[in-house]
């Protein structure tokens, strides 16, 4: 008598089952009809079996998702009630947010011992980046601090390209964790997955060039995930293989790329926008099982709002539900073995690595970002983007299918939700967070 009720069927290959297929699609060609062919060049067949299974060994996080509120330092007081009530209410970790410098221990009154903190900094400052490095616990401190990523964004160094590399060398002797990668920057200006991918891994290559592989374990990576479930989570799980790819150069060894994800900015819409939290729920469920470290969601309203208590709550709460009501707590590894999820991180992964050694080889990332090579290729792919929104190859819903003529937005704006004209002399191209959805929202808004 079989132990098990598998073993009273014989086994079926991928060919048996390509051939059954093949006889039920009466004549019409396998590849051409079943096989969609995505713009990173990625394959994806109608069904997966265990000879799709990779078998790489990724290094994910030992322990769950850290839930993460984001707060701007504008008054430190205020700053740090909102922050001790959000930890109050669910939220492990916060990511403050400033352009100046501020005074640390007001701003940090009450929190609990070891609280993961990131602090994103807009401005360059070595005495205070120090100060703020001394007075916080360095092993749960990340100061995300990333002066490649300040001029792709703005077209131009904090100040120039020798001082600021002569503050970053000080401060990067002296503290830790300091080093963040802005990959969600690529993401939202229109970049395709595997460009993604490529360009945060040569962007840190920059760093590690610079300053030898021994800052790789104080690198922290922004990634920003958008709404293709399936190869957002497959995205997370090739950085992590191309990152240790990469650092077997230097021949560093077990060093896990640590992961600070947010939900993109790209398909929110300012229209029919309790949508965001449809998306924003399933971006975030990306992010955790892609295996981030911490995962902050944004709020529905964070384009056409200023921060408010209830937006913050409701983001802050999709993420409690995610992880304990839908038992994602330890959810790190659960894709696993998932045939369909392994096949496209094997793809992303070799499809990115292409493009990365294409970019060491025309000089490196930095080269061909002051070169315009790296912008006039997210640009390119931005531009296909944009045009299946148009022709409604890419749906968002309530503002390019099925949108509600009764909704009115114009007097509802407390933020300009659109890409604001800088008429500023830059180094090179900046490279420009653009949402799908703003030239539609510009027409309705003018016609209301």
């Amino acid at each position: 008598m079989s132990t098990f009720l598998f073993d009273d069927f014989d086994p079926v290959s991928a060919t048996a089952w390509k051939q059954k297929i093949q006889v039920d699609l009466k004549g019409a060609d396998y590849n051409n009809t079943l096989l969609w062919h995505t713009e990173e060049g990625i394959t994806v067949k109608p069904f997966y079996t265990k000879e799709d299974k990779i078998n790489a060994q990724i290094n994910l996080p030992k322990k769950g998702f850290n839930i993460c509120q984001t707060i701007f330092i504008d008054d430190e007081k205020i700053a740090n009630s909102i922050a001790v009530d959000a930890l109050k209410r669910g939220a492990n970790t916060i990511q403050f947010k400033a352009d100046k410098p501020f005074d640390p221990k007001t701003l940090l009154r009450g929190f609990p011992g070891q609280t993961p903190i990131y602090f994103k900094l807009s401005f360059l400052d070595f005495e205070f980046q120090t100060k703020l490095a001394d007075f916080c616990d360095a092993d749960n401190t990340f100061i995300q601090t990333d002066i490649i990523g300040n001029l792709a964004e703005t077209g131009n160094w904090f100040y120039n390209l020798k001082k600021d590399h002569e503050i970053f060398d000080k401060i990067v002797s002296v503290t830790n964790n300091n080093i963040s990668v802005s990959g969600d920057l690529y993401q939202n200006a229109g970049a395709n997955i595997t460009q993604q991918l490529a360009y945060t891994l040569a962007h840190a290559n920059e760093y590690l060039n610079h300053f030898g592989g021994k800052v790789a374990n104080h690198i922290t990576f922004n990634f920003a995930v958008g709404g293709n479930y399936f190869f957002e989570i497959a995205k997370l799980r090739a950085f992590r293989i191309l990152w240790e790819t990469l650092l077997s150069q230097y021949d560093i060894n077990n060093i896990e790329a640590h992961i600070f994800t947010k939900p993109s900015l790209r398909n929110k819409t300012i229209f029919d926008y309790n949508t965001n939290m449809l998306r924003t729920t399933s971006e975030c469920m990306s992010a955790v099982l892609g295996g981030s470290n911490t995962v902050c969601n944004v709020s529905y309203d964070s384009i056409y709002h200023k921060s408010n208590e209830f937006g913050e709550r409701i983001s802050r709460n999709q993420l409690l539900i995610l992880q304990e009501e839908s038992y994602l707590s330890e959810a790190q590894n659960f894709a696993d073995g998932a045939y369909y999820i392994e096949s496209l991180t094997l793809q992303l992964a070799e499809k990115a690595l292409e493009i990365f050694r294409q970019i060491e080889k025309g000089g490196g990332f930095l080269k061909q970002l002051k070169e315009g090579i790296i912008q006039k290729k997210i640009a390119e792919s931005a531009s296909k983007e944009e045009e299946k929104f148009n022709a409604q190859e890419i749906v968002l819903l309530g503002t390019n299918l099925q949108s509600n003529a009764a909704d009115k937005m114009k007097h509802d704006l407390e933020l300009y939700p659109f890409v604001k004209q800088r008429n500023i002399k830059t180094l090179i191209t900046p490279i420009v967070r653009k949402r799908l959805s703003e030239n539609i929202e510009k027409n309705r808004l003018e016609n209301e």
